[in-house]
């Protein structure tokens, strides 16, 4: 079975060692950002330094500007973190190495554009924005998302992409001194307190006969038995006990139009541009109201657009079931694990838990992440691709 390891450019460049040990972990792909959020990353094994800093969302290449010239939106250039052709570099040392090299782009989520273009973030029932999430029903924003899909996935090298929040991202967000857990919103919560009332999506709640402004009250009004713990947030259920089934069906419609067609947009548009046989995988999650890294998608759709997808299983390989249902031939189901064990991850397990993934449909694996993990979780890691691939 393929296995490929999440890298950063920093993770590599400057490091001599760090190609040849990445492939030696057993992996036969590298998955290396091209386009990637703000972050505060460890280095555990660089020989410069152990900590970088991505100061905000950034390309970790050099941008073509004839493609940005005279645009609003535009990618944003990686400062000392990732200088001059980051990706390219690392690119470079790790095909080297043997190494096939995908790209890992990130998309619908930039703080630093929602602060400079705060009309761009999606704003929430009660006004306020949330500057991480571009609004992905704003047709400047969508075709800024298309472009960069298509320059940040196919760069030199690269055989195969991954798309990682090409949907709606909304409140869940890994923020500096996160203060928001102070009630368990659930899926419910999470979902009402995600839906966008900017100009666009007012626009198309009209469109479906909806009155923007009663339907932010009712938002509103819904949430209030949960910022007093009184009701239950679970799942999709319990979006239309607190919201009303015709609303919460009205809402979902049109953020799920939304995010088909723009997933399509994109997929098609990199296809377009990209070599023969250039493998073309979202970052998703079966249950299409859910926002984030993983975005809510329909399998069925999803499928019929992309290559595959890539499904986060760290809670567990279940996810893979609804995309495995598909029955799509030649599709990849790629089960994403966390291998970091401070992060949650479990790569002691990992054998198991590949075994139980492919029961339920798994083509391929992830291990999230060969730059951040310790020497002793590589090692777990080293050994269980060992051992799977001796079966």
């Amino acid at each position: 079975m393929k296995a490929s390891t999440f890298v950063y450019p920093w993770d590599v460049n400057g490091d001599p060692d760090a190609a040849a040990r990445i492939a030696g972990l057993g992996v036969r792909q590298a998955t290396l950002a091209s386009a990637y959020h703000s972050t505060r990353a460890l280095t555990p094994r660089h020989p410069r330094h152990r900590i970088v800093t991505a100061l905000h969302a950034s390309v970790l290449y050099p941008t073509d500007a004839t493609r940005w010239q005279g645009r609003r939106l535009r990618p944003y250039a990686a400062g000392d973190w990732a200088p001059g052709d980051a990706y390219g570099e690392a690119a470079s040392a790790l095909a080297g190495a043997g190494l096939d090299v995908h790209t890992w782009v990130v998309l619908a989520h930039n703080s630093r554009m929602g602060v400079e273009f705060p009309d761009t973030s999606v704003v929430n029932a009660h006004g306020d924005r949330y500057s991480w999430a571009p609004c992905v029903a704003q047709p400047d924003t969508r075709a800024y998302l298309v472009d960069l899909a298509v320059e940040a996935a196919i760069r030199p090298g690269a055989s195969g992409t991954e798309l990682e929040s090409l949907g709606w991202y909304g409140l869940p967000h890994l923020h500096a001194h996160d203060k928001t857990a102070g009630v368990a919103l659930g899926d419910a919560g999470t979902y009402l307190m995600s839906l966008c009332f900017c100009p666009s999506c007012a626009e198309g709640y009209t469109q479906l006969g909806l009155d923007p402004g009663e339907l932010a009250a009712s938002v509103r009004r819904a949430l209030e038995p949960v910022w007093r713990g009184e009701a239950p947030v679970e799942g999709w259920e319990d979006v239309e006990k607190l919201l009303g089934a015709e609303l919460a069906t009205a809402t979902r419609a049109w953020r799920d139009s939304v995010a088909r067609s723009l997933q399509a947009e994109a997929v098609l548009a990199v296809r377009a541009a990209a070599p023969e046989g250039f493998q073309i995988l979202l970052h998703a999650d079966p249950v299409s109201y859910r926002v984030g890294a993983n975005v809510g998608v329909d399998p069925g759709h999803i499928l019929s657009v992309a290559d595959g997808v890539v499904v986060p299983c760290a809670a567990g390989p279940e996810p893979l079931i609804p995309f495995a249902e598909q029955g799509v031939d030649g599709a990849v189901l790629a089960a994403n694990f966390t291998v970091v064990s401070g992060m949650g991850g479990r790569p002691a397990t990992l054998v198991e838990d590949v075994t139980r993934a492919v029961e339920l449909g798994a083509t391929e694996v992830r291990l999230y992440h060969a730059g951040l993990a310790s020497d002793a979780d590589l090692s777990l890691v080293t050994e269980a691709l060992a051992r799977l691939g001796a079966r």
